[in-house]
């Protein structure tokens, strides 16, 4: 058990830490929204009604498609674009999706290489790039459901106001929606973009997101 929780501690620590922030969010969510509905004059509601409310939903969606969004884009970005001395990027020379011995396919595959590494053909082909779209459809999920859940506290909103309701094509184009998918877009292409360029001169000594404490600014791909 304890060798597990070693070779898991990156995956189970975020998990967990994962867990206790969506709690709070929904704790700090639901008592915030009561005093919302009190304010209105209208009845609070309980923890379970709020948890299932598109209020709750919308919130969660929102963040979940942005974050999926940032690890999609770089998944795909970085095989493009580079910056020199980042130990996020690959070195300038190595600008797309790399030879067949660099990325151990074909007859460079070794013993342990999974076998869709190993098989060739369309296999291979989806394989090379199953980190990307898995990445891009679980964002699109995201997204997807952000929509629907927006559309649905944006209509309730729009009923507490006596106005009438719009369809979801017609929440598509509202001002709502793409104010809360961009002030999420924008925040995490900035985070990664930022990152990627702090890392050239900033040092964190045994991470690998972050290069040698002594390795030079300009070295890239160079982790520690």
């Amino acid at each position: 058990m304890r060798r597990f929780l070693r070779d898991n501690g990156l995956g189970l620590g975020f998990g967990l830490a994962f867990l206790l922030a969506l709690v709070g969010q929904g704790l700090a969510g639901h008592a915030d929204y009561d005093d919302q509905q009190v304010s209105h004059g209208a009845e609070p509601v309980s923890l379970g009604e709020y948890l299932m409310s598109s209020s709750f939903a919308v919130d969660v969606a929102e963040n979940w498609q942005s974050e999926y969004l940032q690890f999609f884009l770089y998944a795909f970005g970085t095989v493009w674009l580079v910056q020199r001395g980042s130990p996020e990027s690959k070195e300038p020379e190595d600008i797309g999706p790399e030879s067949d011995a660099d990325q151990l396919l074909g007859a460079h595959t070794r013993d342990g290489s999974p076998p869709w590494a190993k098989a060739g053909g369309w296999r291979t082909a989806v394989f090379s790039r199953s980190l990307g779209l898995v990445m891009g459809t679980i964002f699109l999920a995201a997204w997807a459901a952000q929509s629907i859940a927006g559309w649905a506290a944006y209509n309730a909103d729009q009923l507490g106001r006596r106005q009438d309701p719009v369809g979801w094509p017609g929440y598509l184009g509202e001002a709502d929606f793409w104010n809360r998918t961009l002030q999420n877009w924008q925040s995490e292409l900035l985070a990664v973009g930022s990152f990627a360029v702090i890392a050239v001169f900033l040092r964190q000594r045994g991470s690998p997101e972050s290069k040698r404490v002594g390795a030079e600014h300009t070295d890239t791909a160079d982790t520690g």
